[in-house]
């Protein structure tokens, strides 16, 4: 029995320090939140690419890979509101080029009128569909990229 034990701790240990961080940790807790913003429990997305991407997962499946999980947190403010979208993959994520076309078109980047920007590392999506010069936005990459690399 004390095997068994010994043996489930030592697979839950490894199996969160090989996965890395998850959806939750990624999220902006209220005290992170810049205080002239309010939680929505609405998706808010600026563009409607970001949005469908968000809602139908699952029709890129097979050439992005299957999806475990998926959350979004929505944020506004006077003149500034959006989603932030999280995904997590069963593996890696590889869609990048898919995901540049999508989001942004021709552009291949963010513009005023396509603003989501997205970042991936392993199995980790995560967009941000908010303007440009969201402070929120800026807040939220800021974690993401302290966390993830």
């Amino acid at each position: 029995m004390l095997r068994k034990l010994i043996l489930a701790t030592f697979v839950a240990i490894t199996s969160v320090f090989s996965f890395g961080q998850n959806i939750d940790s990624l999220k902006l807790n209220d005290n992170e939140i810049p205080s002239d913003y309010s939680k929505s429990n609405e998706l808010l997305c600026m563009t409607p690419h970001a949005y469908s991407f968000y809602i139908q997962t699952d029709i890129y499946e097979t050439f992005l890979g299957k999806v475990t999980k998926k959350e979004f947190q929505s944020f506004g403010k006077k003149g500034d509101k959006g989603s932030i979208l999280y995904f997590e993959f069963e593996k890696e994520f590889n869609g990048q080029g898919f995901l540049d076309g999508l989001l942004w078109g021709q552009d291949l980047k963010p513009t005023k009128s396509e603003p989501d920007e997205y970042y991936a590392k392993g199995n980790i999506l995560v967009i941000w569909s908010f303007s440009l010069k969201s402070e929120l936005k800026k807040t939220s990459k800021i974690k993401i990229m302290r966390l993830l690399n």
